[in-house]
C-alpha cells in the first residue's frame, strides 16, 4: 500500500506551499490536504507536478465545522452554502485532480431532528458522488469520534455502513480512519470487515494522543494485514499530530517501508 502525508497536520512548521516538497523529500508517495483552498489551484498543481506527487484527497469546504459549528452537509437551511461549496470543490478538483474528495457529515445542528439531518446528508452525498463521477474522482464520507468532535453525526462503522446503503451510489465510498475507531475503543477489525469492498481511503494516527505510530498503544500490524485481506489496495494517509518537527517523527515510516 502507498503512504501519503496529510499536509494539514504534517510539516505544519512550514508554509503550506513548501510542504509538498518536504513530503517527497521525506519519502512519501503522495499527499492529501484537508482544505487546500488557500492555495490557488494552479499553484498547487504546479507544486505537485514539480514534486512528482499525486494529490490523493481533499475535503469539500465545510463551512463552520472546524470552528465548532454544524458544517454544511447535513443542514437543510444551509443547502445554498453546500451547493456553493460543491461548485468550489469541483472547480478546484478539475485543476488539481485529487483521487478522492471527502464530504464531512458535520455535527447535528441544535433543534434539528437526526432523521432530517441524515436525509439532507444522503441527498448531498448522492449529488456530490454524481457530480464527481464524470471527473473520475471518488467521493468519500467518514465516521469521526464524538470525543474529539462532540455532536458529530456519524461515529461508527455501522452508522457509516447504513449511510452508504442509503446513498446507494457506486461513486460514494467510506473513508476509514483507524484513529477515530480506536478513540472510541471499537473493534477496528470488525469495522474493516463490515465495510470491506467499500473503503475508498484509509487514514491513521496512534491512539491515545493522535500522534505518530509508536507514540501510543495502537497495534497497526494486524490492522494493516486485515485491510489487505479485505481486498483494500488504496492509500494509507498519515493524519497525525507530530510532537515536534515532522522529520523527527518519521521512524515509523522507515519501519513500515522495511516491512
Amino acid at each position: 500500500m502507498k503512504i501519503c502525508a496529510n499536509l494539514s497536520l504534517l510539516f505544519a512548521e512550514l508554509p503550506l506551499a513548501d510542504r509538498v516538497q518536504a513530503a517527497v523529500a521525506a519519502g512519501f508517495d503522495g499527499v492529501e490536504i484537508q482544505f487546500p483552498y488557500e492555495l490557488p489551484a494552479l499553484r498547487l498543481k504546479e507544486l505537485l507536478e514539480r514534486a512528482g506527487l499525486p494529490l490523493v484527497l481533499i475535503n469539500l469546504p465545510a463551512g463552520d465545522l472546524m470552528s465548532g459549528g454544524a458544517g454544511l452537509a447535513a443542514v437543510p437551511a444551509r443547502q445554498a452554502e453546500f451547493d456553493a461549496a460543491l461548485q468550489q470543490a469541483l472547480t478546484y478538483a478539475a485543476m488539481t485532480r485529487p483521487q478522492c474528495v471527502n464530504v464531512l457529515p458535520g455535527r447535528l445542528l441544535a433543534g434539528l431532528e437526526r432523521e432530517q439531518a441524515l436525509s439532507c446528508l444522503v441527498a448531498n452525498l448522492h449529488q456530490t458522488a454524481e457530480a464527481f463521477e464524470s471527473l473520475g474522482i471518488r467521493v468519500l464520507c467518514e465516521a469521526i469520534n464524538p470525543l474529539d468532535m462532540p455532536g458529530f453525526l456519524v461515529n461508527t462503522p455501522e452508522q457509516l455502513d447504513q449511510l452508504l446503503r442509503w446513498v446507494d451510489h457506486p461513486n460514494c465510498l467510506a473513508q476509514f480512519d483507524l484513529y477515530h475507531m480506536a478513540r472510541q475503543e471499537l473493534d477496528i477489525a470488525a469495522g474493516i470487515d463490515l465495510l470491506a469492498g467499500r473503503i475508498g481511503h484509509v487514514q491513521f494516527a496512534d491512539c491515545p494522543g493522535r500522534g505518530a505510530p509508536g507514540s501510543g498503544e495502537l497495534d497497526f500490524d494486524p490492522l494493516l494485514r486485515r485491510l489487505e485481506a479485505s481486498g483494500y489496495q488504496g492509500w494509507l494517509g498519515a493524519e497525525y499530530k507530530p510532537a515536534g518537527p515532522t522529520l523527527a517523527s518519521l521512524d515509523w515510516l522507515r519501519r513500515w517501508r522495511k516491512a
